[in-house]
């Protein structure tokens, strides 16, 4: 692996904000690639089987739970739970209250079976792994810096007591990490942590990128990863091997797309999978814990699930100095469900399929599962009489939507709406079925977030069992 600084100063306007901006526009149609291409086409296959019913437990919390964050635009977002299954088949879930990070333990029936470890001083969940005896977080501590900003740390419980609590930015890296959109894995080996960073000093001063680091068992930091990738990172994808670079993906707002960053960090060289418009918020929700995941099959190929607005026309900026800078015109103004795959950890296998085509209605909170032992879950919400600005977009929700394909992207059943939703990490138990945890309360889409959040004082815990 190799360290993937910024190769330019980033220009002093490349800086992440929850709010609208505008994309450079010149030289489109000089230089524009048309988009007829840019996607597959996904054809009904005759269903196998229906989706069966996902049913659900209820499990009380002892602290109130927020469930809404505000995105880009004040767009309503789920506020991320993370959940995870340990060898011996207990579950962990994570999610956020005012005292802290609570990890409640549960049964793999999915009912509480002992009282929450609090993280106390914990800001977000950023990814959980489950082990037998305890759990590793990924998250936000307090730290002292030039943007008084918390650090990314990894907190690691074993029978009820930290083991290790490891900060992964830091005044010598030069960095803080204000939000994480992260992702944690873990290979039985080594846990692997990517994430968001704000330059806090040095060449990438008061700019946003991404991290990759490794960390032992035993919570040192180990060799590969970088320290400045994409730039900003819209999205984050990571899968876990037993060799050599973990897998990932990121969508990056400079260079405008969804591009493989495995091993490499930085886009300028990195496969890219489609070209987005992604500036702040307009690729359609940040992985992992609001659209897409990254999902291997038996045979090493990859698949990923994301919200996508394709595109029109793509070229590089002329009015960005550096050359890395793209312009995306967006081919419609809603996002629709799109699934790519890879090859292997660092090939892209031809164009994205998408699966829906409803150019009035808005798709948000894209997910998908392995399903089995040959297809996928793509699962999203659907906002009808959709009005956009600034590329997102306000709706009347209509229901969250399940679907089969094949990993050629061939439906192998309708859509199945349900009352069920999915609103951060998905666990895959021992005997395939699929869990979440989600705050029971019907969505609204039909203005932007403002205020404090609601709260719950319940969680559903869903499973689907193919």
């Amino acid at each position: 692996m190799t360290n993937a600084r910024p190769t330019t100063t980033p220009p002093a306007t490349h800086r992440r904000r929850h709010l609208a901006r505008k994309p450079l526009a010149a030289g489109l149609a000089a230089v524009g690639v048309l988009a007829g291409g840019w996607y597959a086409t996904a054809t009904p296959t005759t269903a196998a089987a229906a989706i069966p019913a996902v049913t659900n437990t209820t499990v009380n919390l002892a602290a109130k739970f927020p469930y809404l964050s505000a995105g880009y635009n004040n767009t309503r977002e789920w506020t991320r739970t993370a959940t995870a299954v340990a060898p011996n088949g207990i579950l962990r879930v994570a999610w956020p209250a005012s005292d802290g990070i609570h990890v409640t333990p549960l049964t793999a029936a999915g009912k509480r079976s002992a009282a929450d470890t609090v993280v106390k001083g914990a800001k977000e969940v950023g990814g959980l792994v489950a082990h037998n005896d305890g759990f590793a977080l990924l998250t936000r501590v307090a730290d002292t810096n030039k943007w008084k900003e918390t650090a990314a740390a990894l907190i690691r419980y074993k029978n009820g007591k930290q083991a290790f609590r490891t900060k992964l930015t830091g005044t010598a890296s030069h960095d803080t990490a204000p939000l994480l959109d992260g992702q944690l894995t873990w290979n039985g080996t080594k846990y692997g942590t990517y994430f968001v960073v704000h330059g806090a000093g040095g060449a990438a001063d008061g700019h946003f990128g991404d991290k990759l680091a490794y960390v032992s068992s035993k919570g040192a930091k180990t060799a590969g990863g970088w320290g400045w990738g994409c730039s900003h990172n819209e999205g984050i994808a990571l899968h876990a091997e037993t060799t050599g670079a973990f897998t990932s993906l990121c969508f990056d707002d400079w260079r405008s797309g969804l591009f493989v960053s495995t091993g490499i960090g930085a886009p300028d060289s990195a496969p890219a999978v489609q070209r987005e418009q992604c500036w702040a918020g307009y690729c359609g929700g940040t992985f992992a814990g609001r659209t897409g995941e990254l999902v291997k099959s038996s045979t090493g190929r990859y698949a990923t699930a994301f919200a996508s607005r394709g595109a029109a026309s793509a070229a590089k900026n002329p009015d960005d100095a550096s050359g890395r800078g793209w312009t995306v015109k967006p081919k419609t103004k809603t996002h629709q469900v799109a699934v790519a795959f890879l090859k292997n950890r660092n090939t892209p296998a031809g164009k994205p399929v998408r699966l829906t085509n409803t150019p009035g209605t808005e798709h948000v909170n894209v997910h998908v599962a392995p399903y089995g032992k040959d297809r996928l879950l793509v699962s999203w919400e659907s906002l009808k009489n959709a009005k956009c600005a600034n590329g997102t977009c306000t709706g009347t929700f209509t229901g969250t939507h399940l679907r089969l394909i094949d990993w050629n992207g061939a439906f192998k059943t309708p859509d199945k709406v349900v009352q069920a939703r999915i609103s951060g990490d998905i666990a895959t138990l021992q005997d395939g079925s699929l869990t979440w945890a989600y705050a029971p309360v019907t969505p609204s889409y039909t203005a932007a977030f403002s205020g404090s959040s609601p709260t719950a004082k319940t969680l559903k815990i869903a499973r689907l069992k193919p």
